[in-house]
């Protein structure tokens, strides 16, 4: 099965997938803290890490509809999330910087899973002495995501050849 959002490394040829993992999940990373320490009255540093990450989008050549699509589908856990602050006080302003922040962390790591081979993450993060057990933990739970939607798609085409109906 190739799942183009489980898998969703296009290689390119691109300054940014010309970058070492090392570096991609690095500036990944440290973009991530940074939004998240950012105070919430920052809406420029917003702004620009916007235009930082479109920039990059940019350079990466990935088409955007599969990047926008990717996104689509990560955001709405985003949303729940910002949701629950609705229910605090000031939590419209509350729900609107939540918002912003996670989907502008969100839209950086859709960008660096887009330009990263997976493999090469797990690589990166053995060398970067990451506990193994985490790391072997990723690179088998990546396997087996694979092996459970085959299996799935086997597991339906056999309902769908024994039945007569659509349920």
């Amino acid at each position: 099965m190739t799942h183009r959002l489980l898998s969703p490394s296009q290689h390119r040829d691109s300054p940014i997938h010309r970058l070492g993992t090392g570096t991609k999940l690095g500036a990944a990373l440290a973009f991530v803290f940074a939004m998240v320490l950012l105070p919430s009255s920052a809406w420029p540093t917003y702004a620009l890490g916007g235009v930082v990450l479109l920039l990059v989008a940019a350079l990466s050549r990935l088409p955007a509809r599969e990047l926008v699509r990717k996104l689509l589908w990560v955001e709405p856990f985003a949303v729940g999330v910002a949701l629950l602050s609705l229910l605090q006080r000031n939590g419209i302003y509350i729900f609107t910087t939540l918002l912003a922040r996670s989907t502008l962390c969100l839209f950086c790591m859709v960008l660096l899973a887009g330009t990263t081979r997976f493999t090469d993450l797990l690589q990166t993060l053995r060398r970067a002495h990451f506990p193994s057990l985490l790391v072997t933990t990723l690179a088998l739970m990546h396997r087996y995501i694979f092996l459970l939607g085959d299996e799935m798609g086997r597991l339906l085409r056999a309902r769908r050849s024994r039945t007569f109906s659509r349920n």
